[in-house]
């Protein structure tokens, strides 16, 4: 099981991702919808500004960008969840497998965001969107939390093990370069 930092450091990837596809769909799903990109984007801005935030369908600083930011951040938490209690379990598993994980995750966001959470603290997105767009855009979060690049942060813990192995064994070296003669033939 990833440790927490392992986890936070795997999620900025995977959560940025699956902020950016399942936004991507929330506009495209609000232009099909309402005409309006930007309102679903608006539904998270309601933490802020109140439930009315969430009706709004022209993009405004106020609102799309505070809406995106929030949805970004709480996307990056989600998959650190993910990372850290599921994503492990389907590692090394084929990428259906590693979908389904991502899907399972998506599903229980999903169930806390419209079940659990109470009005303000919903993500919104319902206000403007039918269950159908609401499917497509939790199921776009999947897919961007199944984009882990565990390759990325697999070689990069690899890289930074070489580079510490590398460090001790020069420190040795130079460890035995100090001690007198004598003592370096007992070793």
């Amino acid at each position: 099981m990833a440790t927490w930092r392992e986890a936070g450091r795997a999620a900025l990837w995977s959560g940025s991702a699956a902020a950016v596809l399942s936004g991507v769909v929330l506009a495209v799903c609000g232009k099909l919808e309402r005409d309006a990109p930007a309102g679903p984007l608006n539904g998270p801005s309601q933490w802020i500004w109140g439930e009315r935030a969430a009706y709004r369908r022209r993009p405004t600083w106020r609102h799309t960008a505070v809406g995106y930011c929030i949805h970004h951040v709480v996307s990056i938490g989600w998959a650190t969840l993910h990372e850290k209690h599921v994503a492990g379990l389907a590692r090394g598993y084929s990428a259906r497998l590693r979908l389904a994980a991502a899907g399972a995750t998506a599903a229980f966001a999903c169930g806390v965001d419209y079940r659990i959470a109470q009005g303000r603290m919903q993500p919104g997105f319902d206000k403007q969107l039918s269950r159908i767009s609401l499917f497509l855009v939790y199921s776009a979060f999947a897919l961007g939390l199944a984009l882990r690049a565990p390759k990325l942060h697999e070689g990069s813990d690899l890289a930074l093990q070489g580079a510490q192995e590398a460090v001790s064994r020069r420190l040795r070296q130079q460890t035995l370069k100090l001690q007198p003669p004598a003592h370096r033939a007992g070793t």
